[in-house]
């Protein structure tokens, strides 16, 4: 395996890698892998995501509960 070392990163950059490694479970270094693999890999080879890399692709639009039916309001049907 080659390494590979980046230097002057902003620190947004990094506090974003740091975020998005804590929210994953693992470390910087193996967050910035994956990052690098999405950006190179997968867009342009066409490689299909697992179910569960897509669904982590997803963005986050709210509680579930913005979606739920309201029950309160009967109507009169006619059959």
């Amino acid at each position: 395996m080659s390494q590979l070392i980046v230097r002057n990163i902003e620190e947004k950059v990094v506090y974003k890698l740091r975020a998005l490694a804590a929210k994953d479970g693992v470390s910087m270094e193996e967050e910035h892998r994956r990052v690098l693999r999405r950006a190179l890999l997968d867009a342009p080879s066409g490689r299909k995501l697992s179910f569960i890399e897509f669904l982590k692709t997803m963005p986050n639009v709210g509680d579930d509960a913005l979606f739920a039916r309201a029950h309160s309001r009967h109507r009169k049907v006619d059959l």
